[in-house]
């Protein structure tokens, strides 16, 4: 008498959970939810997608070694692009990077909603994980105990004296889990730009900000907003709980005109 070897239940269960999770992934992933970790080509082209003409005054929030900016310069020749960047690291290198072009103005400020200083946290010096808060990220072996004193400065009173309230194209915000906080400081400049792109992930669990918060800010200013998918950007329509998804994902806001 033969027998047919099955498989064990206890096995059968760990398969089935491991095909539910790469689903779970993939429709995530083509939903833009997690896909936002290295397509600034994508993120700029698209950006740029919402303007009826190319953009005269560029803000780049979160600079870090300057890839967003060169990029907006090489579809642009001609904007002018404002960078800001806390870390003395990553400024030493936007100022070798961009110190022949007089259109590209980097500022050493962290952005937020008051002025002052604040202590920037990182893994090093430099790394583009660098937060305003101290993350926990034990669970990926990641120390963050490296320290920098930094200055903090409300965009609406650079927007007021700086740039004399002039109308921003377009604005990229990417500070690593306080992006509502420096938007909470734009003021009258909120209503001056014609659309945003900000970062949404993990480190908006160390800041304990939600999608929720971002969806009821731009909502009440008048925005439109999007995610940015691997097959262009998706209305956003309505706010549901699914929506909070902590991978890194990018949005694009665009004022209602």
């Amino acid at each position: 008498m033969t027998h047919t070897a099955t498989a064990e239940p206890g096995s059968l269960k760990k398969t089935a959970f491991r095909l539910l999770r790469f689903i779970e992934h993939r429709s995530a992933y083509l939903q833009g939810k997690g896909y936002g970790a290295a397509t600034i080509k994508q993120e700029v082209a698209l950006l740029q997608s919402f303007l009826s003409s190319p953009p005269q005054l560029a803000v780049d929030i979160g600079g870090n070694v300057g890839n967003y900016t060169a990029e907006i310069r090489r579809l642009n020749p001609n904007a002018q692009i404002h960078t800001f960047e806390p870390s003395s690291t990553n400024l030493t290198k936007l100022q070798t990077r961009f110190a022949s072009d007089t259109k590209i103005t980097i500022l050493p400020f962290a952005v937020s909603d008051t002025e002052g200083t604040a202590t920037l946290f990182s893994n090093a010096p430099g790394s583009g994980l660098g937060s305003l808060t101290q993350r926990k990220l034990d669970h990926f072996n990641i120390p963050f105990e490296t320290k920098e004193s930094v200055s903090l400065i409300r965009f609406e009173d650079y927007w007021k004296d700086k740039l004399s309230g002039r109308h921003i194209d377009l604005l990229k915000l990417d500070i690593e889990g306080h992006e509502l906080s420096a938007l909470r400081g734009f003021g009258q400049a909120l209503d001056n730009i014609s659309v945003i792109q900000f970062e949404f992930g993990g480190c908006n669990i160390d800041t304990r900000t939600f999608f929720q918060d971002f969806w009821y800010f731009f909502t009440n200013a008048h925005f439109q907003l999007y995610r940015i998918t691997p097959i262009g950007a998706e209305p956003i329509d309505r706010y549901r709980e699914c929506d909070e998804f902590f991978s890194t994902t990018n949005y694009i806001a665009v004022k209602k005109r």
